[in-house]
This record gives C-alpha cells, sequence and structure tokens, in this order.
C-alpha cells in the first residue's frame, strides 16, 4: 500500500469516527458543541495571555475597563478601546465629588454586578450561550448597553463571535430581569413613610397637603419596526421615530415611578400600541391600600387618571387656586425628567433598539432600569440632559377622572390657596 492509499485510508477512518460522533446531534446542539470548544480554547489563551504579564500600575485589575461609569455632566463614558481614553490610573471627580481612579471605579461596578449574579442563585440563560466568564460577560454587556457600538466592534474586543455576542448579551439580560423585584420595589411601611417628602415649598406647608412618595411618568424607546410593518419615517434610528405619525410598534412605552433620589419604585413596559396611561398602577393601589402610607400621594403629569392616590394637574380654565396647584404639581415633575435623563444617557442604546423582537427588547430596557437602581445603590449617578421629548410626551387633559380624585385634588388646592392668601408668604 502507498503512501496515498494510507492517506485516504485514515481519511476515511477519521471521517467514520467522526459520523458515529456527530450524526445524532441536530444542527443546533453542534453548532452549540463548536461554540463551546472555540471560546473554551479563545478564552483559555486569553487568561495565560493575562497571566503571563506583569500587573499594571496604579492598582488596577486586568479586566477589560467597563464603559459605565459616574462622571460629571457633559463628559462621556469610556467607550470602545477605539476611542480616546483617559490615561489608566488618572484621577477623575466623581458627581460625588471624590476623586478616584477610573480603574477602580470600574472594578466596582464590575465586581458588583458580578457579585449580584453570583448570590442571586439564577441559573436562566438562552440556549447556545457560549462559556464565557462572569465578569467578562458583565463587562461584555455593558459595553452593549452604554455605547451604541456594533456587535462586530465588541466581538473583536472580546475575541468573540458575532453570534455568540448576542447569545452572551441576551443572557446577561434574562438573569438581570429575574432581579426586577429585589432592586425595583416599592416601600412599603416605615421604609415608605420615611420616603415621603413635601408637595408644596416650606413657607406655604399644611398639615392638610400629602407627602409625596413618588413621581410618576413615562417615556419612550425607540425601537426596529417588525417586518411587514410599514414605517412612515424611515430616514434613521433617532428619537423623531417616537412622533405621533409614526408606527405604534416602532417604540416601546417605558411606565416609571420614582422617588425623590430618582429611584424607581415601578417599572412598566408595553408596546406603543398600548394606551393605558397608568390605569394598571391605579386600580393596583385602589385594591391594596397598604402601598400608599396615610397623608401621601403620587404625582403625575395630564393624561394619567385622577384618583385619590394619582394627583394629576388642573386642566381647562384655570383659576388662582388652580394655577397655584399646578405650579406645586410642576415644580416635582423634573424628578422623573432628571431620572429618564439619567437612565438614557448612562444607557446609550436605549436611544434606538435595533431589535424588533418585543419579548428582546423588553428585557433589554428592562434590564437598564435594573442597572439604573444598582448603581444608585453604590454612589454612582450620571446627569443627562432632558429631552423635549421626554418632558411633553404625556397630552395635556385627563383622561379618567373619580370623584375620590376629585374631591381629594380640590380639599389640598383649597388649603393651598388659603394658606398662600392669608399672607404666610
Amino acid at each position: 500500500m502507498d503512501v496515498g492509499e494510507c492517506v485516504v485510508s485514515a481519511g476515511r477512518a477519521v471521517l467514520d469516527m467522526a459520523q458515529r460522533e456527530w450524526q445524532p446531534l441536530s444542527p443546533g446542539e453542534l453548532e452549540q458543541r463548536l461554540d463551546q470548544a472555540v471560546e473554551g480554547v479563545l478564552e483559555a489563551e486569553l487568561t495565560a495571555r493575562l497571566n503571563a504579564e506583569p500587573p499594571p500600575t496604579g492598582g488596577c485589575g486586568r479586566t477589560p475597563r467597563s464603559p459605565v461609569c459616574a462622571e460629571p455632566r457633559g463628559q462621556r463614558c469610556i467607550g470602545p478601546p477605539e476611542e480616546e481614553a483617559p490615561e489608566p490610573g488618572a484621577p477623575r471627580e466623581t458627581d460625588a465629588g471624590a476623586a478616584v481612579t477610573v480603574c477602580e471605579v470600574d472594578d466596582k461596578i464590575t465586581a458588583h454586578i458580578t457579585g449580584l449574579l453570583q448570590s442571586s442563585g439564577s441559573r436562566a440563560r438562552l440556549a447556545g450561550r457560549a462559556r464565557l466568564s462572569l465578569s467578562h460577560t458583565v463587562l461584555l454587556s455593558l459595553t452593549l448597553l452604554s455605547e451604541r457600538v456594533s456587535y462586530r466592534s465588541v466581538s473583536r474586543r472580546f475575541h468573540l463571535e458575532k453570534g455568540n455576542i448576542h447569545r452572551i448579551f441576551f443572557s446577561f439580560c434574562e438573569r438581570l430581569n429575574t432581579l426586577q423585584e429585589k432592586h425595583i420595589r416599592w416601600p412599603v411601611g416605615r421604609e415608605a413613610a420615611e420616603s415621603l417628602f413635601p408637595l408644596c415649598r416650606p413657607e406655604i406647608e399644611h398639615r392638610d397637603v400629602p407627602g409625596v412618595l413618588g413621581v410618576l411618568g413615562r417615556t419612550r424607546i425607540p425601537i426596529r419596526l417588525p417586518m411587514g410593518k410599514h414605517h412612515v419615517e424611515s430616514t434613521g434610528p433617532e428619537v423623531k421615530r417616537t412622533k405621533k405619525e409614526a408606527h405604534p410598534d416602532s417604540w416601546l412605552n417605558l411606565q416609571l415611578a420614582c422617588d425623590r433620589d430618582g429611584r424607581f419604585l415601578h417599572c412598566g413596559i408595553s408596546k406603543g400600541s398600548d394606551t393605558d396611561r397608568g390605569g394598571a398602577l391605579r386600580d393596583k393601589l385602589k385594591q391594596r391600600p397598604e402601598l400608599m402610607p396615610p397623608g401621601s400621594c403620587l404625582v403625575a403629569r395630564g393624561g394619567y387618571p385622577l384618583s385619590a392616590q394619582v394627583l394629576t394637574p388642573y386642566s381647562g380654565r384655570l383659576g388662582p387656586r388652580e394655577k397655584l396647584f399646578n405650579q406645586m404639581l410642576q415644580e416635582h415633575f423634573h424628578i422623573l425628567d432628571q431620572a429618564v435623563a439619567g437612565l438614557k444617557a448612562r444607557f446609550k442604546r436605549l436611544r434606538y433598539l435595533d431589535i424588533a423582537n418585543y419579548e428582546r427588547a423588553r428585557a433589554v430596557v428592562l434590564t437598564a432600569c435594573v442597572l439604573h437602581n444598582v448603581f444608585l445603590d453604590i454612589g454612582q449617578v450620571v446627569q443627562g440632559d432632558v429631552e423635549e421629548e421626554d418632558a411633553a410626551s404625556t397630552p395635556e387633559g385627563e383622561l379618567e377622572i373619580d370623584d375620590d380624585g376629585v374631591q381629594r385634588r380640590d380639599s389640598i388646592s383649597d388649603v393651598l390657596f388659603q394658606t398662600f392668601d392669608s399672607g404666610s408668604v
């Protein structure tokens, strides 16, 4: 037998072995096994290379830097390595005024979120997710959320296939979604009572005027229009797609209630075609009065249903009493506006989600809201510019009114006007 025949025979033997091993696998299972094998090799090589490198000066870890960090207003967060970034270890002033290094902030964020996922006990993940260390999964996902970068650029940075980037990212979102009840909580009991803040200015405060538990409102998150649905404006993915003439399925409604610190107490996500404005939350508060401590209320812009629990401004022809009440409410709306601005400034991907699947788009938005509260818990605050679209996203007028709400609003406005008119200011 010559050399050529030996090679052919050996090749056939290898082919037979491969067919016996792989033939029972479905195409999806085969792809998953191949992905895991390749990622295992890449991760092992990366780990060995990092371990061989001397540790950098300045106390920074070997983990890639996260783009999500607190920074002064007007400055951008750290992006992909292709972009210019501050020198490693350079001190930077946070919103809280503390000088810390970029790497220290990033290490703290990564370690905190990784610890949350480890302690959650959640094993939820999408099928076919490539094997990747949890800390690298966190960094990869934060990169996609915080910057409007392509999957291709992220795949180059983390040395992963583009298809694996999708699986890893949505796996991360799915696991973060399981933490919603823990991190987006409605305060009750003593915690709720301590969270109240005044409805009016101190000089016209009165014992019959309730305290504010939170500010209710909503914003829109543009998404890619599902296949087969015509879009009247297709000239760009920016917020202009959320105008009234756009197809309602080209955005998500994000309804939020936040406390005076901008922390989300309630988060509801629905399709753009859903016209409910706080009706479900209103009914829940009516059915469970213990959620609202005595002498408390929520405030919302016009267009939300007026009730004894949710106070909205007067509409139509207004007298001095109604104007004073509306002015008191107006002073609180900026709290939610700034919270939403901070959410979109930190997670820039929310400016436009190139996702046509509603469930996946919803998972990404909910992940950003959960992380918003997580970052506030560790003192990471980002200031953003309030967009006109958000400040005016709720139309004027009252869609629904109940008698208890009318009576309570009138009594509060009477007290405010009498106190103001009595010369106590």
